[in-house]
């Protein structure tokens, strides 16, 4: 017999869900939330949170209300906060409505909160149920679940291949794999992240602006370039584009001192990071990438999308770094024995000691293929 009581809370927080993804962007460094009043079996209010440092979803619904709360039943997806924040504790604004009973999707994981504002809403003689989709919930947000329980961004890698796994041609022609669509496409994924982080060697070679020009969203990630020696050319485009998008170089100790003084006055910020120890001679001397994702943490960047060469990939992914991949596949084969291949060498001699992957989403766009997967 099916659990009726279940599917209409399911129902009713997968509304929430699709609410909340209204606001995918905009939010950072808080999750992404949706919530609904129900009253006699009637939707009465909905709300989302809407960027950082509006109302939060629970009050959003709350506020759209024209009618009295009073037995009324809220399906969130989150937990609702219970700390003074850029807002009031939402906990206090559903005791004082009325409303009598609160389906919660998942705990928040958030120290401040997880499970304290349930624990507060009981206290305060209102009805609390949790755990509805909360897989989905989770997925929605990865990005802020990662950020808040580790302190680290959360790391996405986008690569455009073709059908037989090359960047490039031979003669480092990329231009282009991918259709326009695909292009534009990035531009939404782009606008989803706080960061976008390439390595100086892409800058060399193409020259990338690395803003969000076909979005909806109209706000333009960081750009950070990891770049040991700082070899960066200062009539890049990253300089010419600096009113437009906030621009980290990252460095070592080994940087040239006058070049950094050159890069400051463009409005650039170096940030200086401990470089690797490695035996390995291709991560010797170079930028330590996991120094560098617990400074961006500490600077409150919840997200990076990572749009880089080989080698800077490669060392993402040999170091576990990679929390998601956006791969899109152009329906061409290039062939030959490519010396810029998408991934270097990741020292696996085994098929049993690969990277494995759990492919979550399989997309056309135009003519290629989108692949979105997670390391498993």
């Amino acid at each position: 017999m099916k659990n009726i009581k279940k599917e209409i809370h399911e129902k009713y927080i997968n509304i929430a869900i699709e609410l909340a993804e209204k606001a995918r962007g905009r939010t950072s460094p808080n999750p992404l939330v949706g919530a609904v009043l129900i009253k006699n079996g009637e939707i009465i209010g909905k709300g989302y949170h809407r960027k950082k440092g509006s109302h939060h979803a629970e009050v959003e619904a709350i506020n759209s209300c024209q009618t009295s709360l009073d037995e009324a039943t809220m399906y969130v997806t989150l937990e609702p906060c219970c700390f003074y924040g850029h807002t009031p504790p939402c906990t206090i604004a559903i005791l004082n409505s009325g409303i009598k009973k609160v389906i919660v999707g998942r705990i928040d994981p958030n120290p401040r909160v997880n499970g304290k504002g349930i624990r507060e809403l009981k206290e305060g003689g209102v009805e609390v149920e949790v755990g509805f989709l909360q897989d989905e919930i989770s997925r929605q947000n990865e990005i802020y679940i990662k950020y808040i329980t580790e302190k680290i961004p959360f790391i996405a890698l986008k690569m455009a291949i073709s059908l037989d796994g090359k960047m490039c041609t031979k003669t480092k022609d990329s231009k282009w794999i991918t259709s326009d669509i695909s292009r534009k496409y990035v531009h939404e994924i782009r606008s989803q992240f706080d960061s976008i982080l390439t390595g100086v060697g892409t800058v060399l070679t193409d020259d990338p602006l690395l803003t969000v020009r076909y979005s909806n969203i109209k706000r333009n990630p960081i750009r950070i370039v990891v770049d040991s020696r700082l070899k960066i050319p200062l009539d890049s485009k990253l300089f010419e584009t600096i009113d437009e998008s906030r621009l980290i170089i990252t460095t070592t100790r080994y940087y040239n001192k006058k070049k950094a003084k050159e890069i400051d006055e463009l409005g650039a910020e170096i940030l200086i990071v401990n470089e690797n120890k490695n035996e390995n001679i291709e991560l010797k001397n170079r930028v330590n990438l996991n120094e560098l994702l617990k400074i961006l943490g500490e600077k409150e960047i919840t997200s990076v999308l990572i749009e880089a060469g080989p080698t800077l990939s490669t060392s993402f992914i040999k170091q576990d770094l990679v929390d998601k991949f956006h791969i899109f596949i152009a329906p061409i084969i290039i062939g030959g024995y490519n010396p810029f291949q998408t991934i270097g060498d990741l020292e696996i001699t085994r098929i049993v000691d690969t990277k494995k992957l759990n492919f979550s989403k399989i997309e056309r766009i135009g003519d290629d293929v989108l692949i979105e997967a997670y390391p498993i």
